[in-house]
């Protein structure tokens, strides 16, 4: 019994030793740079930034694969710290982005064309006639944005319109994705001025459908042509060149322009 009590005692110092000398030969070195990337960073493992996580991104960061302003949640404060730590030049970059439902259409200004009674999913809904709203391109407002956004930053109103808040959005993108119709846009965060609407109908169709869509009437391209340019039927805003003034709001015949900093679309609970 003690002879095989000493046995095992030394084949367990062996492997322990041997152990020992295979960790020296294959040690690999940690930049300590990528700690300090992590902590740096917001820790929710989202992979928006095209990483399998936070510690992934870190390492591609060190080894030169990845700039330091790929993570949206974290915006231009973690990138900023980023380039700190890796002693780049900050630079003025791109701006942030957050996401806006590009819809104002609930049920109470727009047509339905039939009564869906199936399971609560935007994804369903479309798939039957492309959906119970008359409108090709509108917010369904079933909420599949809702329950995609991990920061609560989603809304559906009483009447079924999705809204964004712009305080909690953290610009992840997740909700572009969860969206079957594209109705979501992710835009810069000075921004608080944009058209609603993303029906290429014309104008005679669009009025048959809905009462807040744009009608292509190109009077805000009259009003700023600097900010506004009307193609393919659609009113689109320039976020180079924003608007100065609120001309073009409320000189627009369906009210389709917004500006967020005078409050959320109808509804919301959301203040600006």
């Amino acid at each position: 019994m003690i002879a095989a009590m000493v046995c095992l005692g030394g084949l367990g110092l062996f492997a322990g030793v041997a152990l020992g000398i295979v960790a020296q030969i294959f040690h690999l070195d940690v930049d300590p740079r990528e700690a300090e990337i992590l902590n740096a960073l917001p820790g929710f493992n989202d992979g928006a930034c095209g990483y399998p996580g936070c510690a992934a991104y870190a390492k591609a960061v060190v080894t030169g694969a990845a700039g330091p302003g790929l993570c949206p949640v974290g915006g231009a404060v973690t990138a900023r710290r980023i380039s700190q730590i890796m002693g780049l030049a900050a630079g003025k970059g791109e701006p942030s982005l957050i996401a806006v439902v590009l819809c104002q259409g609930d049920r109470l200004k727009t047509k339905i064309k039939y009564r869906y009674l199936g399971i609560v999913n935007c994804g369903a809904a479309q798939l039957i006639a492309g959906g119970p709203k008359e409108c090709p391109a509108g917010c369904l407002g079933m909420g599949e944005c809702v329950r995609a956004c991990p920061f609560g930053a989603i809304e559906i109103t009483p009447e079924g319109l999705a809204v964004i808040s712009r305080d909690k959005c953290t610009g992840c993108q997740e909700c572009i994705s969860a969206c079957p119709r594209s109705v979501i846009r992710m835009v810069p965060e000075y921004a608080t001025t944009h058209v609603l609407c993303r029906s290429h109908d014309k104008g005679a169709r669009v009025r048959q459908y809905c009462e807040i869509g744009c009608i292509a009437c190109a009077i805000c391209q009259r009003v700023d042509g600097r900010a506004y340019q009307v193609k393919d039927n659609l009113a689109q805003l320039n976020y180079a060149n924003p608007p100065q003034d609120s001309q073009a709001i409320t000189q627009c015949p369906t009210h389709c322009i917004r500006d967020f900093a005078m409050g959320y679309p109808e509804g919301s609970t959301f203040t600006r």
